[in-house]
């Protein structure tokens, strides 16, 4: 059946809307809730890859941050790693302390024709590119790097999240049928994760082309760095800079907001509604260990494979081969969880990470072997995009059904949750700088002490395999399972129909009024 046959019904219903004509308001009552099943919630194919693309810039840009900010600040900077770990430090915990600042703000925007959402992201892109541009760019001046490299990444994370905190959320507004958001969402992990890809190959072949070369003698450690490894780090944030902007043009003119309906409340209160609800907290606790564990293995990959294992002109092609495994396993872990539930698969994910993990440290340097492992660490990684998101807006969906009289706050829900992800990338990249320079880290040294080689291996293996254990144990008590999931789907569709079959009702009542 066509929309406009559906429309067609829907018109002749209503002429037999007469007072005092019951079979025509049932008609009527019926084909409404026909047309809401219907055609209220579709998503197509286009309006998923547009929604989807929306998503890139925040992962590309973190990526490329996440990979060579760190050793861009030591080596081509040539910043002290203890400045160097208070830059990253304070500007990922900046920037985790404006995302639920962001959520709240977004909670209490007005509505305007464009929607509520897509504003935030169109007017933040702008300012968040030329900022971003400018951390990768070497001031002509020593006196100040430290306050110039802090400024504009705090800047450019403040920017990046009235970008991404709207665009979290736009997922519970783009379709109000949870079976539209998992799909788009599993169009939008897809995208992502080709977004790292993307980041990690700009930034790293591009940079991989012109990297530092090496000093061999500790008399030579400040010399200058190469003028072509600074231009290269600009001329890859120029080309991420391009890309950010086509993918918001994308998103806004690709995706329509639908309305929502909002309660203005106040901040504290926001914070106490997100954080004092059971399941939400133990999916945040959770995925925060696990989170943070990854991000550990992300932060000091690139330094652990040319520094500890000798491979300074091929760790740009080893950290793409994870984030290419990554992609290639998403369709993969979606048919999984379908299958088998999320529980399941954030279990069988995490875990299958781990031997690769404690592999790669404990063989002697071999390049074969590091491929093979990475190419089977991306495949867990995979689950570290796709389950979180996935989710997010069932913890939303039950607490919406548990307090029905509450709306409009998804964005908090959305904004803590990034608030924590962020703040554990701060720690763990201030503690990793940190720890390297209490272990006696050399700036572009050939070599390094072992204290250095002990440290990374540390920092690769056994502390991220701490911390998804933890995180493991804490999503184990997550109470949401695919039954529970099921039935507030079954619930929150009942709730919908039978507030189509409300306005049918006032509409009858105007008419015979």
């Amino acid at each position: 059946m066509a929309k406009g046959e559906g429309a067609e019904q829907y018109s002749n219903a209503s002429l037999l809307n007469k007072p005092g004509n019951s079979d025509g308001i049932q008609l009527a009552k019926r084909v409404s809730k026909f047309i809401y099943s219907k055609f209220s919630f579709r998503l197509s194919v286009c309006n998923k890859i547009c929604y989807a693309i929306g998503g890139a810039p925040y992962q590309i840009t973190g990526c490329a941050l996440g990979f060579f900010l760190q050793i861009y600040l030591l080596d081509v900077a040539q910043i002290d790693p203890f400045y160097a770990s208070i830059i990253l430090f304070v500007g990922r915990a900046w920037d985790a302390v404006t995302d639920p600042t962001v959520g709240f703000l977004v909670s209490r925007s007005p509505w305007t024709r464009f929607g509520r959402m897509l504003p935030w992201i169109v007017l933040s892109t702008p300012l968040a590119v030329i900022s971003y541009f400018l951390i990768w760019y070497v001031p002509p001046f020593e006196n100040g790097k430290v306050i110039w490299y802090l400024f504009f990444y705090c800047l450019f994370q403040s920017l990046q999240t009235c970008f991404h905190v709207p665009y979290s959320a736009l997922t519970m507004f783009i379709s109000s049928e949870q079976k539209e958001r998992d799909s788009a969402t599993a169009y939008r992990m897809t995208v992502e994760v080709l977004g790292t890809v993307l980041g990690t190959a700009i930034q790293g072949q591009i940079v991989g082309l012109a990297n530092a070369p090496c000093i061999p003698g500790p008399a030579d450690i400040l010399a200058e760095p190469s003028n072509f490894s600074a231009t290269a780090y600009m001329i890859a944030s120029g080309v991420i800079c391009l890309i950010y902007i086509i993918c918001a043009v994308v998103l806004f003119f690709g995706v329509r907001e639908q309305k929502g309906e909002s309660e203005p409340m106040s901040f504290f209160q926001g914070i106490k509604l997100v954080m004092g609800y059971g399941p939400y907290a133990k999916l945040v606790m959770g995925f925060l260990f696990t989170s943070l564990g990854f991000m550990l293995l992300e932060g000091n990959f690139a330094l652990f494979c040319s520094a500890t294992l000798g491979f300074r002109n091929d760790f740009q092609n080893i950290l793409l081969v994870i984030m290419l495994s990554a992609t290639l396993a998403i369709p993969f872990w979606q048919w999984f969880l379908t299958r088998f539930g999320k529980k399941t698969a954030v279990y069988v994910g995490t875990l299958a990470v781990i031997p690769f993990m404690i592999l790669v440290v404990s063989l002697k340097s071999n390049l074969a072997v590091t491929y093979i492992c990475s190419f089977a660490a991306g495949v867990g990684v995979a689950v570290a995009f796709l389950l979180p998101w996935s989710m997010l807006p069932d913890v939303v969906d039950d607490f919406q059904v548990q307090n029905p009289d509450f709306t409009g706050h998804e964005a908090l829900f959305y904004s803590f949750y990034v608030f924590f992800t962020k703040f554990a990338s701060g720690v763990s990249l201030g503690i990793s700088t940190l720890s390297l320079d209490f272990a006696g880290y050399i700036s572009r040294g050939c070599s390094q002490p072992k204290e250095v080689d002990l440290t990374l291996k540390l920092l690769v293996s056994a502390a991220p395999i701490a911390l998804m254990a933890i995180g493991l144990s804490i999503i184990y008590s997550y109470p949401i399972n695919e039954e529970k999931r099921q039935a507030n789907r079954k619930l929150l569709q009942e709730l919908r129909e039978n507030e189509a079959d409300s306005e049918t009702d006032s509409a009858e009542l105007a008419n015979v009024v």
